[in-house]
């Protein structure tokens, strides 16, 4: 099956949909952009499928409230314009859906709701009823809360997050763009790449930022970043320009499309990977690193060299190899406080010293998941 066709015949598609492709040129909402979203999105679920959708456009619609002029806002700002208009847009959104007889649902989310298993289990759960009682979810990250350490960083990710947590047939990313390029799509000769089976070549495109300073913060980088994740979890995606929202969901000849690959991760280790955020880092010995690379082993103690950040039991963990470089990501078993105590000793050591709590591992196999290939 082609994957056009297979999107085409997905019965549970995540739709996203940027700030970009929300706001007018001086950075107020655009209300015929959700008009013509809406239809869309009706039009998909008038043929019996499922959608969920993810939406920027809450800091905009608060702008458009304040009469805010467009220009770089920090992050205080950015809060209270998104208190503001996130009522708006949601309201925007009902008002829509309702001529077609459809109901809404506004789920906000941040980084650190993905992070904590358990409230991550929470998302899940209400995202399903919603959508058995024919509601359609519609996300957005929590920007009044949201701080840089808690942020998903673009709604992007918080898209492909969203497909794992809701077990997405598909991805739709919706751009200002028709889709990738090979290059700048305002350079001279720039080439629409159809499709991508192969993310390694990547590397060799170069990705647009986003189109209008101050109005969206993922560019083409972040789409591809979460066509990627949602592509290793095995759903086909597609990004194509907003405007073109129908036939992307029909699967016409639109935007570039991202061949699923072979899944290798489990629901869980795909969890780690993409859906927490690190709180700290340990970084390893070459014996530790070899054992948690090759082996799968789990993390102790005796090969950890340092750690730095501060975090709680539970908190997700970079650990750092000799190149510097995060390798793999893991649940840590103990506070930050309490590793001067432990780093460098043995378990056994550890357990006749200081109790049988204390000689476990410090990152358990079962909550690990490596970021990057073994070595060969």
């Amino acid at each position: 099956m082609s994957t056009r066709k297979a999107i085409a015949d997905a019965k549970r598609v995540v739709v996203k949909i940027g700030s970009s492709s929300l706001t007018t040129p001086d950075g107020l909402l655009d209300l015929e952009a959700i008009e013509l979203l809406v239809a869309a999105v009706v039009g998909a679920i008038n043929s019996g499928r499922e959608i969920v959708l993810v939406t920027s456009g809450a800091i905009a619609a608060g702008r458009g409230s304040m009469g805010w002029p467009k220009r770089q806002l920090d992050l205080a700002t950015q809060q209270a314009l998104a208190s503001i208009g996130q009522g708006l847009l949601i309201r925007e959104y009902q008002v829509r859906f309702a001529e077609h007889g459809i109901k809404v649902a506004q789920v906000l989310l941040t980084a650190d709701n993905m992070v904590r298993r358990a409230h991550y289990n929470n998302s899940r759960q209400t995202l399903a009823k919603l959508m058995d009682m024919g509601v359609i979810p519609i996300v957005n990250e929590n920007d009044t809360v949201a701080t840089e350490e808690i942020r998903f960083g673009d709604n992007d990710r918080l898209a492909a997050v969203v497909c794992q947590l809701v077990d997405a047939d598909a991805l739709v990313l919706l751009s200002d763009v028709e889709g990738l390029y090979d290059r700048a799509p305002s350079a001279t000769g720039a080439q629409l790449i159809a499709e991508v089976s192969d993310f390694g070549r990547l590397a060799e495109v170069e990705l647009a930022p986003p189109a209008r300073d101050g109005v969206g913060v993922g560019g083409m980088a972040s789409k591809v970043e979460a066509a990627s994740i949602a592509s290793s979890a095995g759903l086909p995606v597609v990004i194509a320009k907003a405007e073109s929202a129908d036939r992307a969901l029909a699967g016409d000849e639109v935007g570039t499309v991202f061949v699923p690959q072979a899944k290798s991760k489990s629901d869980r280790q795909m969890w780690l990977a993409h859906a927490t955020t690190s709180r700290g880092r340990l970084f390893l010995d070459a014996g530790a690193e070899a054992a948690v690379r090759e082996r799968q082993a789990s993390l102790l103690p005796a090969g950890v060299t340092s750690a730095d950040g501060e975090f709680l039991a539970g908190d997700a963990v970079d650990l750092i190899g000799a190149d510097g470089v995060a390798f793999a990501r893991g649940l840590v078993a103990f506070d930050s406080a309490e590793l001067p105590l432990l780093l460098g000793r043995k378990t056994g050591e550890l357990s006749a010293a200081h109790g049988e709590a204390f000689g476990r591992e410090l990152v358990h196999r079962d909550d690990l998941v490596l970021l990057t290939p073994a070595k060969p």
